[in-house]
């Protein structure tokens, strides 16, 4: 019995907040509504706050509550956790009021929630370069800011994430080898944009072994005429990785390279 008390006023307290909303919606006393959506928001309803905001933002347009009412629309969608949408607001907000009072956590949030949402290396990076370009604006503008450490730590996982990107696409094409083309020649050219787009990224000693891979298996697969000359580029590349990483984790491999296009050089290299 006395769970079946508590499930009843639960459900009573249930249908009395939602007749409330209802009722809050088909108001015609914006201030009312305005009330409610912070009363919301604050309670971290947001996406009841977001539905009445929606209505709200463009009727308050010149009025003291504009300014505020679309900074907490543009919250209540990063609340759900629609950054997306969020950072669209954002960004209409610190555009509107670029010396406004949330003007800052405007620009900051706008990139932020983009690097929340930014997908998994293997897919569509729109999203993290966009994230990348916000966050860069906050820090042109805000270089002195308490948060311009963690936008700059953010910024650089978002480009990490783009080198890593850049780096399983230069050993797919390393994988597919011949297969209908030269795809060694495609690892090299993605790789070393990859170390001038990235030039500190972490994945850098992984990015120049591939490099040197894919110079000696396009030498082993060479025409004649074009052996001498891919046999000194692999030598070349060898000694580039060897100048960075002496102690690195593919010295043995990238040795075995060395030796093998060194015996095959015709003349004194």
């Amino acid at each position: 019995m006395k769970n079946l008390a508590v499930t009843c006023v639960m459900l009573m307290i249930l249908f009395s907040s939602c007749g409330e909303y209802s009722k809050v919606l088909k108001s015609t006393d914006y201030d009312l509504k305005y009330s409610y959506a912070k009363k919301y928001f604050n309670a971290k309803q947001y996406s009841k706050s977001a539905t009445l905001l929606e209505e709200l933002v463009p009727i308050f347009k010149g009025t003291s509550n504009a300014e505020e009412s679309m900074y907490l629309l543009a919250q209540s969608y990063y609340g759900q956790k629609d950054y997306q949408t969020a950072s669209q607001y954002f960004e209409t907000y610190y555009n509107t009021y670029p010396k406004g009072e949330y003007t800052e956590l405007s620009r900051f949030y706008s990139g932020y929630g983009l690097y929340l949402s930014s997908p998994d290396a293997r897919l569509d990076q729109t999203q993290t370069y966009k994230a990348i370009e916000q966050i860069q604006l906050y820090l042109e503008y805000y270089p002195q800011s308490e948060r311009a450490k963690e936008a700059q730590d953010v910024m650089f996982e978002l480009q990490e994430k783009l080198a890593y990107k850049e780096y399983l696409a230069a050993r797919l094409y390393f994988n597919l080898g011949p297969y209908m083309g030269n795809n060694y020649l495609s690892a090299v050219i993605t790789a070393q944009n990859a170390l001038k787009n990235y030039p500190f990224t972490k994945y850098r000693e992984d990015l120049m072994y591939l490099i040197v891979s894919a110079k000696y298996e396009q030498a082993v697969i060479s025409v004649e005429e074009k052996l001498q000359g891919r046999y000194r580029e692999v030598i070349d590349e060898y000694y580039n990785y060897m100048n960075e990483y002496p102690e690195g984790k593919y010295v043995k491999q990238v040795k075995k390279y060395f030796d093998y296009a060194n015996k095959r050089i015709t003349d004194t290299y």
